[in-house]
């Protein structure tokens, strides 16, 4: 059994271990793959572990007959073409729901640093500022509570469920738009329109897949229908968001602030206009990338194979 990492780099820079794959088989991994090199590599394997190389319908033709699994090191599964891979009998499989807890921690992380400001009141002290205040405090930019504050989740999956209850826990509103009704009886949520969770949240953050639904939902229109002076949070994927509305809402004022996890191109063009714009807070795409979290996707990576190699396949998208 010849299994071939693509992607190795991200998932394990060197922290963790693939002993429970390498037990399975014959096993490379390469840190990262140009699209030049995918068919000389991935040639011969039978397993093939992708995360964010792009394998599509010409590369698995070239890969046949020998290929007969991908295993996914992600829950988003598009950088494959999942379709022509069922028809060519490659199963197809992903990791769901392994970083809903990390995803939702630093949500919260963003929304933390923006109402409590902390950076920059570290910074004015590292600074000398307190060193030379004459009182035994002060704030540099007004200080914001959570309780009672309204938050608005669009897509209401597992971690959108999760942010929920962490914001339940600060004593805050939710209110939540989903394109499917849910029964959710966990916490006390209310479902409403996404023009209401547009008009009425204090902060809003983005839970959802990336279909041709939400492609851009965040643009220049949905954003004029935002309060005036809220937060923006997206965790979700890059291309849900307008950029350069988004860009233009905070430089505006329109917008408090937003943090970002995702860009629509990743890593960001030097001219992306939201590296620029103001109160905007990127993180390089870390929200899945804690030390727990990547141990647990490569634990249902290995499960996943486990399952198929056994004949119950689990987590099967295609």
């Amino acid at each position: 059994m010849k299994i071939v990492n693509l992607d190795g780099c991200t998932t394990n820079p060197g922290d963790l271990s693939w002993e429970g794959i390498e037990k399975l088989g014959e096993y490379t991994v390469y840190d990262r793959t140009s699209p030049d090199e995918i068919i000389k590599r991935a040639k011969g394997a039978n397993i093939l572990l992708v995360n964010k190389t792009v394998i599509t319908a010409d590369i698995l033709d070239a890969l046949k007959p020998e290929l007969e699994y991908i295993g996914l090191q992600s829950t988003g599964y598009n950088v494959v073409d999942c379709a022509h891979a069922r028809d060519l009998g490659i199963t197809v499989c992903n990791i769901p729901s392994y970083s809903t807890k990390a995803v939702a921690q630093l949500v919260f992380a963003y929304i933390l640093q923006i109402t409590n400001e902390v950076s920059l009141h570290s910074d004015a002290v590292k600074n000398g500022e307190w060193t030379a205040c004459p009182d035994f405090c002060f704030w540099k930019k007004p200080l914001t509570e959570l309780e009672g504050k309204v938050i608005g989740i669009i897509g209401f999956g597992s971690i959108g469920q999760r942010v929920a209850r962490l914001a339940n826990a600060f004593d805050m509103k939710v209110i939540a738009y989903n394109p499917r009704p849910k029964d959710y009886k966990e916490t006390p949520v209310e479902f409403v329109t996404l023009d209401e969770l547009l008009s009425t949240s204090d902060i809003i953050t983005c839970h959802c897949p990336l279909t041709p639904d939400t492609e851009n939902l965040i643009n220049g229109e949905t954003i004029s229908k935002m309060k005036d002076g809220s937060i923006f949070i997206n965790t979700s994927r890059g291309p849900v968001v307008k950029q350069q509305a988004l860009a233009d809402a905070l430089n505006s004022g329109k917008l408090l602030a937003a943090g970002l996890d995702v860009l629509e191109t990743e890593p960001p063009k030097a001219d992306n206009p939201l590296l620029s714009a103001k109160n905007c807070y990127i993180t390089p795409h870390i929200a899945w990338a804690a030390k727990e979290t990547r141990e647990r996707l490569i634990s249902i990576l290995e499960d996943n194979l486990l399952n198929y190699l056994n004949g119950t396949p689990k987590n099967v998208v295609n």
